[in-house]
């Protein structure tokens, strides 16, 4: 029984790092679900800067390191705080060839008014470094699965001060979101749980909302505990995956009937995709404008997607 149930375990865990690379590296669009002309880049739009940082400093997760990317939009001049979103698993939201290409999209929005000055943070899960020849461990389930919070102090005390060493960053949580994809997406979600008075806007791509590290109990917490000052997007397809921590669409499912019953200002879009940023990334777009929707200075006409 238990070589039954070892073995189990380690075929999920050699296909969730398939999984993960992924949906970490370039990823074609969707037929059902093209990217629109929002993720393009658009002719007279101006284009923000990208640059390749390293942290491993880290006090909170010690002995890690792990490259972050900062997207600077063409309309900061520093004159003022600029919002900031944050996004897990940073390398496949930053890269050009990457699945949701979110520099081109704040570009574009940015320019349409559809979301404010925003400053994107970018950042990868953090691995321990190789020793005496062996392979570099990943830090990402523990970062990104734990409840607590413990990722959410790291961002607070250590990367949001080192950015905003070079860039005025707002300290309002209304002015700061972030998002995730799998994980990712949870961990997300548990910022802005966690500290509401920091971060008041979360959007999941897949989220894990399943018993990798306890995030099940989510949906009974969100029904039992006052309602937070929140916002919260959530996107799952019908095809997501179903294995021993269980059932991703029913556990996204079950996290938006928890946010209607409690009064939470939330959207749940239910695709057809499965473990992946095909879905997400099409309306990454929509996403962004319904969230950023009644922010001081964005068109009201471009809010679009109001639930």
């Amino acid at each position: 029984m238990l070589n039954k149930i070892a073995i189990r375990r380690f075929t999920y865990i050699a296909g969730l790092v398939v999984t993960l690379a992924s949906i970490s590296l370039a990823q074609k669009p969707s037929a059902a679900y093209p990217l629109g002309p929002d993720s393009l880049k658009q002719d007279g739009v101006p284009t923000g800067k990208v640059t390749k940082h390293q942290w491993s400093s880290s006090k909170v997760f010690e002995g890690t390191e792990r490259d972050y990317w900062v997207y600077v939009p063409a309309q900061y001049d520093g004159s003022e705080p600029a919002c900031v979103m944050v996004f897990q698993d940073g390398q496949g939201y930053v890269s050009e060839d990457g699945h949701s290409r979110v520099p081109t999209v704040f570009d574009n929005l940015i320019h349409q008014k559809a979301m404010p000055v925003t400053i994107g943070i970018f950042i990868n899960p953090g691995v321990f470094p190789s020793i005496d020849g062996k392979k570099p461990r990943s830090n990402r389930s523990f970062e990104y699965d734990s409840l607590g919070d413990t990722y959410t102090r790291f961002l607070l005390e250590e990367m949001l001060p080192e950015v905003g060493k070079q860039y005025k960053l707002t300290d309002k949580a209304e002015g700061r979101a972030i998002a995730g994809i799998s994980s990712g997406g949870i961990c997300a979600f548990t910022v802005v749980w966690e500290r509401p008075d920091a971060f008041s806007k979360v959007i999941s791509y897949v989220g894990s909302f399943t018993n990798i590290r306890g995030g099940h109990v989510y949906h009974a917490l969100i029904r039992k505990t006052e309602k937070k000052p929140i916002r919260i997007f959530l996107q799952d397809g019908d095809n997501d995956l179903d294995n021993l921590h269980g059932n991703w669409p029913l556990a996204n499912r079950e996290m938006a009937a928890a946010l209607k019953f409690s009064g939470y200002d939330y959207r749940f879009e239910m695709g057809t995709e499965g473990h992946n940023a095909k879905h997400g990334a099409a309306i990454l777009p929509e996403m962004l404008r319904w969230t950023w929707r009644d922010y001081p200075g964005v068109k009201a006409a471009d809010a679009k997607g109001a639930k």
